[in-house]
């Protein structure tokens, strides 16, 4: 199935990420679960490889250029072994897509090569306390104040809040669904300050924290696009690159979780036999088996989709609600095969299973992105966002050359 979607190239990617994370990060994992703390060294690592550029162009910016199957690979490798670094990297892509899709020329010459080379995080900073998931009810405000935007409010659970150089915050400008503007708000900027990084129940290393603006003043020139577009910003973003992002962290820790479980059937005997040699254990591995191979099947094809330019908010929609709950459904059965074992940390498994749960909500829960396919079922959804920005996201025909270490995709 793999090679139904991917090149030999994609494959190749897959291995020199696979040995990265192996021989770079694993190695940091016990000290990010014990220090629960930002891992900020291994975040500048992994981004100066090059993977947070996957799908800026690489002749205007030098970016891979290589597409969402690329991406969809590159998170998934790298959450099989760190979940906390996929979510990194997948949260860094995020940020990257509102500048892709809504930049214009100087701020795209100015931040998408910053960004390819690794020297800029950028994240996107949507969700407030009181509103959630609801974006049309956020308070934060920007008014404008000469050539400047001031901005007021706070923004919640924003994903490399603590390591990102560059947050695209969506605010109001106005009322309404057309009242909604946003800005590049570098982190550094007066005004803008953090609230320390709460340790939570699972991606110990990854930030996702709190940012509070107080009189923070934004040069005009910092908002994407027109004012009043901030609402097609945070859900293109979310939907072309949020589901599909979020569904290859799943991807991984659902991987991690099947080889996790078959390699402890294999060493642990029962009555003198390995444990995978039951047959209750073997159906139970053969169900987290299924699952994954599912799991994977729609979340290629639907990133595949998003690369040829296809309308595929619903293949989106369904990869990331079945790659979330599968996920976890395989984490409780591979705890149950564990069984007291799976308690200690001496064994990865409940790391995976307290990592999934983070996955559910970001992009929409299981719950939204079920109400979404009713909807496309029942012939009332609101139009397709990959079917508006197809001209962006259309890679046509690749050919992928290696260049000094770099990798280079040539896009006809």
């Amino acid at each position: 199935m793999q090679r139904y979607f991917t090149t030999r190239w994609h494959e190749d990617l897959r291995q020199r990420v696979r040995e990265f994370a192996e021989r770079e990060v694993r190695p940091r994992i016990p000290e990010m679960e014990a220090s629960r703390t930002v891992a900020h060294e291994i975040s500048r690592l992994i981004a100066r490889q090059g993977w947070i550029g996957a799908t800026i162009d690489w002749d205007a910016y030098g970016g891979m250029g290589a597409g969402h199957l690329a991406k969809t690979i590159i998170i998934e490798e790298l959450s099989r072994v760190c979940a906390a670094m996929g979510a990194m990297v997948q949260a860094s892509q995020l940020g990257t897509a509102k500048i892709i899709h809504y930049g214009n020329d100087v701020q795209k010459d100015h931040w998408l090569p910053r960004i390819a080379a690794g020297d800029c995080l950028p994240t996107i900073a949507t969700t407030e306390e009181e509103s959630g998931g609801h974006v049309l009810g956020m308070a934060s405000v920007a008014v404008r104040d000469g050539d400047d935007y001031i901005l007021n409010g706070h923004k919640v659970f924003v994903g490399n809040s603590h390591v990102g150089d560059l947050h695209g915050v969506i605010v109001r400008t106005g009322k309404g669904s057309k009242g909604l503007s946003a800005f590049l708000v570098e982190a550094d900027r007066p005004g803008l300050s953090l609230v320390e990084q709460q340790p939570a129940m699972g991606l110990h290393g990854f930030s996702f924290g709190k940012l509070v603006f107080n009189n923070c003043r934004v040069p005009a020139e910092n908002r994407l696009g027109a004012e009043g577009e901030g609402l097609d910003v945070a859900y293109s973003s979310s939907v072309l690159y949020g589901r599909p992002n979020l569904t290859a962290v799943s991807l991984g820790i659902h991987q991690a979780v099947v080889e996790e479980t078959a390699a402890l059937c294999i060493e642990r005997e029962r009555y003198g036999r390995p444990l995978g040699d039951l047959n209750s254990v073997k159906i139970k591995l053969g169900r987290m088996q299924h699952r994954l191979m599912t799991a994977r099947l729609a979340a290629y094809h639907a990133v595949h989709l998003l690369d040829q330019g296809e309308p595929c908010d619903a293949e989106l929609m369904n990869a990331k609600y079945f790659n979330v709950e599968s996920a976890i459904e395989s984490a409780r059965d591979s705890m149950e095969t564990h069984a007291a074992s799976g308690l200690f940390t001496d064994r990865p498994v409940e790391r995976y299973l307290r990592d999934a749960h983070h996955i559910y909500a970001p992009a929409g829960t299981s719950d939204i992105q079920l109400l979404r396919l009713g909807e496309v079922a029942l012939g009332t959804s609101k139009g397709e966002w990959s079917e508006r920005l197809a001209d962006l996201v259309r890679l046509g025909s690749t050919d992928h050359l290696e260049e000094g270490g770099r990798v280079k995709v040539a896009v006809a």
